[in-house]
């Protein structure tokens, strides 16, 4: 192989690898959400730098499958989860 080859790919293992650090060590947080909406229940996890964050896009991933439309998610959202656990990661 080429010089310039063997650089290149060297540079992209050194890119690939801090996206992947900067990526990991940014959560800290690890929640999973069950909530029930209009009968139907969903349960998700979901990762971020806090609590707060983490317990948030978990229950908008749990809401995903059981809505359909804007309103109803944004509905499913604001009701209270049914249980919440979270970790430190």
């Amino acid at each position: 192989m080429k010089r310039s080859t063997l650089v290149t790919i060297g540079a992209l293992v050194v890119f690939g690898a801090f996206l992947l650090y900067s990526t990991l060590t940014s959560q800290k947080y690890s929640c999973t959400v069950s909530v029930i909406y209009q009968g139907r229940s969903g349960t998700a996890t979901a990762s971020a730098a806090s609590e707060h964050d983490a317990t948030q896009q978990a229950q908008t991933t749990a809401c995903g499958p059981i809505t359909s439309g804007m309103n109803e998610s944004i509905a499913c959202s604001n009701t209270p989860p049914t249980k919440t656990e979270c970790k430190t990661l």
